[in-house]
């Protein structure tokens, strides 16, 4: 109870820190959200000024900001003048789809395949797997996710590309998923070797138990340990990686969103998305953490 209030706590300051690195270094950006705007003269750029607090001291703009944003007001957009909040949960739903089930199929087929290279070891399927692992680490998303649109939609013209009216969400997932799938395929099959030379398992051994029974039950748990710690960090990098592959697929997510709102320097949409985006990622430690201590009871956390 303690450690998970004191998670809380530290979650709180991360997000509030992240929120004032993110709103001064928009500040020292060159320009504003009305330079591009060709039809502004100086008298009409500063009344626009004045209507959104962009003529206020630098502190007095980000006060204003964070005590608005604890109400739950995330402001209107600097380019649209529409409301955030539901254009952002709008986006926010595709995103969830896609990161939710490149999150999904990354953790079950790593170790599916991760536990597949443990028990062949030094075998044609461990070496297939080692193979395929090491080329999915060493492609960027962005890379994977150009070729596959080439490759299937503009070759092969066997899968569309993804469209508002039919959304196809195969190979942005495919995209987002390779390199946390080949890295927990990785992790899974060094940590099954690593409990496989426990004595434990010896001793199961010895006392007869079934193979299947020592495998699943009592080596795969163990070795789950060190995937569960790497699930938060995951879906940073699939939170952060859809916003290169969305805009590739032109999905027009979350991830476009905010490449979009940093174009444009829509500086009230770069902070709503940019603390959304931390609190999730925050949520999604935490919750590791808790699983983590669900999985293993001896773990003590200070």
């Amino acid at each position: 109870m303690i450690y998970t209030l004191k998670r809380v706590l530290l979650a709180i300051v991360s997000i509030a820190i992240v929120s004032a690195i993110t709103f001064f270094a928009m500040e020292m950006v060159p320009g504003g959200p009305f330079n591009k705007e060709k039809a502004t003269d100086p008298a009409t750029l500063k009344k626009l000024e004045e209507r959104y607090d962009l003529d206020k001291p630098i502190l007095v703009q980000y006060g204003k900001y964070m005590a608005k944003f604890c109400k739950g007001d995330l402001g209107v957009s600097l380019k649209t003048g529409r409301e955030i909040a539901p254009d952002l949960m709008q986006k926010f739903k595709i995103s969830a789809v896609l990161g939710a089930c490149a999150a999904i199929i990354a953790i079950i087929a790593g170790i599916v395949l991760g536990s597949i290279a443990a028990l062949n070891r030094n075998k044609l399927p461990d070496r297939l797997i080692v193979f395929f692992t090491t080329l999915g680490t060493a492609m960027p998303s962005f890379v994977l996710a150009t070729l596959l649109l080439w490759f299937f939609c503009q070759e092969l013209n066997l899968i569309p590309a993804w469209s508002k009216d039919s959304p196809n969400y195969v190979l942005p997932i495919i995209a987002l998923c390779v390199y946390p799938m080949a890295y927990i395929t990785r992790l899974t099959k060094t940590s099954m070797l690593d409990v496989l030379g426990q004595d434990f398992i010896r001793t199961a051994k010895a006392k007869g138990v079934r193979k299947n029974k020592i495998i699943y039950v009592h080596a795969l748990k163990n070795a789950l340990i060190p995937v569960i710690t790497y699930v938060g960090p995951m879906v940073a990098y699939i939170l952060t990686g859809s916003m290169v592959v969305e805009n590739i697929f032109t999905i027009g997510g979350l991830g476009t969103a905010f490449v979009t709102a940093i174009v444009n320097q829509d500086y009230t949409m770069i902070m709503a998305i940019t603390i959304f985006l931390a609190i999730l990622m925050v949520v999604a430690n935490l919750i590791t953490d808790i699983v983590y201590k669900m999985v293993d009871p001896r773990i003590e956390f200070n």
